[in-house]
């Protein structure tokens, strides 16, 4: 065993090793439990928090660079290499700023709320596999507990809009039931047409089955997939429930400090969150070359490809206008839905027909390429009923012959 293959499984199977060392200790088989069991919540919340402050760094580099802007690390103060300190010292200062409530609040909501965005956020982490054999709990419905628990961030926007007895926070929270539970629907169906074909909603199945990444076989639930996440954590041109031209600050109007701080941090955990769900959905998670060799490159493929999608996303972010309320809730209902809709009962009967065909050995190239061919034809007909429909609509323009001038 060469020194590069110890590390990996010294890495991968360190949680195996404390146990046996806690074991070892004499302690309790109840007490080992309960101590694992706050070491994984703790590596659990603290990971997503260290990836946050690098985020939060990344936005605003790429933001400055698509704005044309100086950052701090060219303001003439002294902010890190880069200006990689400077996320540290915003976290210094949110927590050390004075927690100003108005009057006329509903105080138990008022401070539930920020509390629960931040724990619905990291609770997600729980199913999220890291590698083969890291993952902090391996359910057999792990999709489905992810989703379930990104809804929680509506029940938290709704206690802080209404609880600060502000009219532009309730406005926002109101907005937030209307675009929120609007985009869950396009998100549900695209995963399940990821479900349909693995036959499985755990986390590592899903992985396991992507022989051919669903990026490449069901292109099209990814990209509704990748739409409705965008609104499902208030990302441009969805970001509705806090645009500051309409709404000055949304739901978080009223709060300030660390309250305030813990609203911006369950935002951008929220797009991790949503990184990682979509690179293990579709992009095969912490698989990759030599991944069998070396298993910790696995946590190395994972986190490359949450680094690739963060990077669409600040990118979307900087140079695509808002949408209207309106405009957003038609392309949602009228559009998303029903192409959802339409993408799973295609992609169901196109995974029968293939399992009828070859059994339920069928082989990777033939089941992939036939999920692809269903795809293209959805979106060509998509496309042609599109087109269809803006010619109808197009308003008519007769067309006026100029007279040409012709000198005596």
């Amino acid at each position: 065993m060469d020194f590069w293959t110890f590390i990996s499984n010294a890495i991968v199977n360190i949680g195996q090793w404390i146990e046996t060392l806690l074991t070892n200790a004499g302690l309790s088989e109840p007490l080992v439990r309960l101590i694992m069991a706050a070491v994984g919540a703790v590596v659990v919340g603290f990971v997503p928090m260290l990836i946050v402050i690098f985020l939060i760094w990344m936005y605003r580099k790429v933001s400055a660079r698509i704005g044309g802007r100086l950052g701090p690390n060219s303001s003439g103060t002294w902010a890190g290499p880069g200006g990689i300190v400077q996320p540290f010292a915003d976290v210094i200062k949110m927590f050390t700023k004075e927690d100003i409530r108005p009057q006329g609040i509903d105080v138990v909501p008022y401070n539930l709320a920020p509390i629960l965005v931040v724990v619905a956020a990291v609770m997600v982490w729980a199913v999220i596999p890291w590698g083969r054999d890291l993952v902090g709990a391996e359910l057999n419905i792990g999709i489905f507990y992810v989703l379930a628990f990104s809804s929680a961030a509506l029940i938290a926007f709704l206690m802080a809009g209404w609880s600060s007895d502000n009219k532009y926070s309730i406005i926002s929270a109101s907005r937030a039931v209307a675009q929120l539970l609007g985009y869950e629907i396009p998100q549900l169906l695209a995963v399940l047409s990821v479900v349909v074909v693995v036959g499985s909603l755990s986390m590592q199945d899903i992985v396991g089955a992507q022989e051919v990444i669903f990026l490449l076989a069901l292109p099209l639930p990814a990209l509704i997939f990748f739409l409705a996440s965008m609104g499902e954590i208030n990302a441009r041109p969805f970001e509705l429930l806090e645009c500051e031209s309409e709404l000055v600050a949304g739901y978080q109007t009223e709060y300030s400090g660390m309250k305030f701080g813990m609203f911006y941090v369950g935002e951008f955990m929220g797009a991790i969150a949503v990184a990682a769900l979509f690179s293990t959905v579709f992009l095969g998670g912490w698989r990759g070359p030599w991944v069998d060799q070396f298993p910790l490159l696995g946590t190395l493929w994972f986190l490359l490809k949450i680094l690739f999608m963060l990077l669409v996303w600040a990118f979307i972010q900087m140079t695509i206008p808002r949408l209207r309320i309106d405009q957003m809730l038609a392309f949602n209902w009228k559009f998303l839905v029903p192409l959802a809709l339409v993408t799973l009962c295609v992609v169901a009967l196109v995974n029968w027909g293939v399992t009828a065909v070859w059994g339920l050995d069928a082989p990777t190239w033939a089941r992939a390429g036939a999920l692809l061919a269903s795809n293209v034809v959805i979106f060509l007909a998509t496309w042609a009923i599109l087109a269809a429909r803006e010619r109808r609509h197009r308003p008519f323009r007769p067309r006026v012959r100029v007279a040409k001038e012709v000198g005596a």
